[in-house]
């Protein structure tokens, strides 16, 4: 069954946004190399419950805090969301080493990502 893998927290400030979060909770943050102002998050040690994410620069899609959902397959979740009445928001993106994702809508006008893990995407 696919699980939520990752969330995102927009933020107008992202450094700020980290520093906020180090403060409160303890996270550990480290920018992802590149343009894009993009914070990977570690909420804590890999053996115990929960999820790491990132604070991201505010966009287009990046207004809520989203959910990223693991799928086996892109191409067969898109066209699950689809047939469901959800909507597909940008193109299919490599995440170097990661793997394959975009941003959809749900029928409830709530975006979330699916990503597909597979380390050879360029």
């Amino acid at each position: 069954m696919p699980r939520v893998i990752h969330f995102e927290i927009p933020a107008d400030n992202p450094e700020r946004a980290v520093k906020f979060y180090q403060q409160v909770f303890g996270w550990k943050a480290e920018k992802y190399p590149g343009a894009m102002e993009y914070w990977l998050v570690k909420t804590g040690e890999d053996n115990e419950p929960g999820i790491n994410g990132a604070i991201k620069e505010k966009g287009e899609f990046a207004n809520a805090t989203t959910n990223t959902v693991d799928v086996a397959s892109y191409e067969d979740a898109v066209k699950k969301i689809i047939a469901a009445g959800g909507r597909v928001l940008m193109p299919k993106m490599a995440v170097p080493g990661v793997g394959y994702m975009t941003y959809c809508l749900d029928t409830e006008g709530n975006v979330f990502g699916i990503m597909q893990n597979d380390p050879s995407a360029k």
